[in-house]
């Protein structure tokens, strides 16, 4: 079990629990086609906005597998909203989890992403005892690929045609770490 204690801070950002009072920027990025061309939703619009809030409110802990820390990324300066990052975890017993973030698009390019991606690397090595955490995502995602890659991870499978997203046959790519790899880099 891990509980976080929030908010978590970087050099730059603050890793905190979703509010209610995030419902608009939440509506905004997600809600926009370019940020959801890879994930597994449509853009969001005002109800399932609600329906997203009300789940990641809920996301502040690390009880038992099968649970999801879900926080949002704000700048630690200003406050303003950059995205959001998630660690899953999947395996009590192989001590397996997912990490996944979503930027906001105002905010790509500057590293902000993969800084925020690296405290959930550290969450799930260092707080739960993660012996390995992958990151999955969309093959046409370069972009998200580069930051699992500047994150250290390695490739270890491109799935072709495994997903069925959004009407069409996706490939899936796989990166991995173990905790050892991310011991040895630190």
């Amino acid at each position: 079990m891990f509980v976080p204690d929030l908010p978590i801070r970087t050099d730059r950002l603050l890793l905190r629990a979703f509010t209610a009072g995030d419902l608009a920027v939440l509506r905004d990025y997600r809600g926009r086609p370019e940020v959801t061309r890879f994930l597994y939703h449509e853009p969001y619009d005002d109800a399932a906005a609600r329906a997203a809030i009300d789940r990641l409110v809920r996301r502040t802990a690390l009880r038992a597998p099968g649970d999801v820390l879900n926080l949002a990324v704000t700048l630690a300066d200003t406050g303003e909203f950059v995205g959001d990052v998630l660690l899953s975890w999947i395996s009590g017993e192989h001590r397996q989890g997912e990490i996944g973030y979503v930027a906001h698009p105002d905010h790509t390019g500057r590293g902000y992403v993969t800084e925020a991606a690296r405290e959930m690397l550290r969450v799930g090595f260092e707080g739960l005892g993660l012996h390995r955490i992958v990151g999955r995502l969309d093959a046409r995602n370069t972009a998200s690929a580069r930051v699992l890659e500047r994150l250290g991870m390695r490739r270890e499978a491109h799935l072709r045609e495994n997903e069925f997203v959004k009407g069409e046959w996706a490939d899936e790519v796989v990166y991995a770490l173990l905790v050892r790899e991310w011991r040895a880099a630190a």
